[in-house]
């Protein structure tokens, strides 16, 4: 007998994956292969997707991936992505224009002029997107006022999931998640907003029809499913924007925090209710639409294993072992004995460590570098509560930076609350797969589905005084 999956294709910015997950939650099958952007032939300092190699790489995966799927009965396919990015497509749903990145600084110069159109604060208080340079709003503004012609021609704006949705089943929709990362939205009215399209000079019927995560797209087509090496007509699912599942397959409940700890801290909250007007008031803030459409993603994101990384390679090496940088700051007592550090290396002319003396060591440093950041998570946490009212009892930790016990502990410690760190690290694509079964038919909610996984948590606690002084 077969057994029944559900095909999540995910593509990440360093790799695009086919991933088969089974009522449970567990992952029965998985291939990956590198991502990349490509040089764009007009400058060499612009970035843009090929789509046709990235479903080329899904195409590789899958057939990696053939003999095991040819046991397997596959309910459905969802499509998770990074957001913001999408391109122009004509009736056909071919590109009119490449596929611009998020990395690409060509709209820079859009974000710094953009007060021409509407103000800043305006557009964070209707979409609740911040300032950005990679935001949709802008790249459409720069196709409207560099290819005009082109924009005029164009049958639909499709974000990269729904690129992806449309070659998979030939269908032309709008993810809700994805289009709620654009600066495009109302986001309290779950629409594009008329404001701000007016204000940008850009037409309503360039959005195809919203579908909310969970949504029956259409069927696979016989050319995709040849290209794939799967079955026609396996019906294509909605799913979107990957940040919304990581934090719906982490397990989070309303008024749940979720930190995605990496490169990049990202703070983000399922809440009931937000306040954008707060929004524009705090550097790195954010409002994104949930997966599911009665609920908010407020959001704070800030640079941090990324100083980590700088301070590796400024007092080891690039190829030091992080444990080895753990043990050292271990044996330095909280409050690294005065060695503090303002780790905002981005914008602050003033970041750097302070109280430095001849007894600081590289352990004082790494110490100070991991203390700062929890400083930041702090007020940023604090900031997040107040934005989207409500007030955390714990932090659910997920990425890379988890696996830094002695920063956990620290994280604990000062916000005085458990934190909860998750074993399995597939929360995107968990939280996908959920909305497809959903999706199909098999569970009456996305809930449901998440409530046949058996989650695992690692708690760190809050330590007293007394604990510290006896650890030291």
């Amino acid at each position: 007998m077969k057994q029944d999956v559900i095909l999540v294709l995910d593509c990440g910015a360093t790799n695009v994956r086919a991933i088969a997950v089974d009522r449970q939650g567990n992952i029965v099958a998985r291939a990956t292969t590198k991502n990349a952007s490509e040089m764009a032939a007009q400058n060499s300092a612009w970035h843009q997707w090929s789509l046709a190699a990235i479903f080329q790489r899904f195409a590789t995966c899958c057939r990696q991936l053939s003999a095991t799927l040819s046991m397997c009965n596959i309910r459905g396919i969802t499509v998770t992505t990074f957001g913001v990015d999408g391109a122009i497509v004509d009736e056909q749903g071919e590109l009119l224009y490449p596929v611009i990145s998020w990395k690409c600084p060509r709209t820079i110069a859009v974000m710094e002029n953009i007060s021409r159109l509407m103000s800043p604060q305006q557009l964070q208080t209707i979409s609740g997107v911040g300032a950005f340079a990679f935001n949709t709003l802008y790249k459409l503004v720069w196709l409207k006022e560099n290819h005009p012609q082109l924009l005029e021609r164009a049958h639909a704006w499709l974000f990269l999931s729904s690129l992806i949705n449309q070659r998979l089943s030939g269908e032309f929709t709008t993810d809700i998640t994805m289009a709620g990362t654009s600066q495009l939205l109302d986001i309290h009215q779950r629409d594009f907003s008329p404001q701000i399209l007016q204000a940008a000079g850009l037409p309503r019927r360039l959005f195809p029809r919203l579908v909310e995560a969970g949504e029956q797209i259409g069927l696979l087509q016989t050319g995709s499913a040849q290209l794939l090496g799967l079955p026609a007509g396996i019906p294509v699912i909605s799913a979107g924007h990957d940040t919304q599942f990581a934090l719906f397959g982490a397990g989070a409940q309303q008024d749940d925090v979720v930190l995605s700890s990496g490169t990049w801290e990202i703070l983000m909250a399922r809440s009931a209710q937000v306040d954008t007007t707060l929004l524009s008031q705090h550097a790195g803030s954010t409002c994104e639409l949930d997966s599911q459409p009665e609920w908010y993603n407020p959001g704070m994101q800030w640079l941090a294993s990324g100083v980590l990384e700088w301070v590796r390679e400024l007092l080891w090496t690039r190829e030091a072992p992080w444990q080895t940088l753990i043990d050292e700051a271990r044996n330095i007592p909280s409050g690294a004995e005065g060695v503090t550090m303002q780790c905002d290396l981005l914008s602050s002319r003033h970041a750097g460590w302070q109280g430095v003396t001849l007894n600081t060591t590289r352990g004082h440093f790494y110490r100070a570098a991991l203390e700062g950041l929890t400083d930041q998570l702090q007020r940023n946490l604090q900031t997040l509560e107040q934005i989207g009212r409500f007030q955390a009892t714990e932090l659910l930790l997920v990425g890379g930076g988890s696996r830094n016990t002695l920063w956990n502990q620290i994280k604990a410690n000062r916000l005085n609350m458990p934190i909860k760190v998750l074993e399995d690290a597939e929360t995107t694509v968990a939280g996908a797969a959920m909305f497809g079964w959903y999706g199909i038919g098999v569970f009456s909610s996305p809930e449901q589905a998440r409530a046949q996984v058996r989650y695992q948590y690692r708690y760190f606690w809050p330590e007293t005084v007394t604990e510290l002084i006896e650890g030291v």
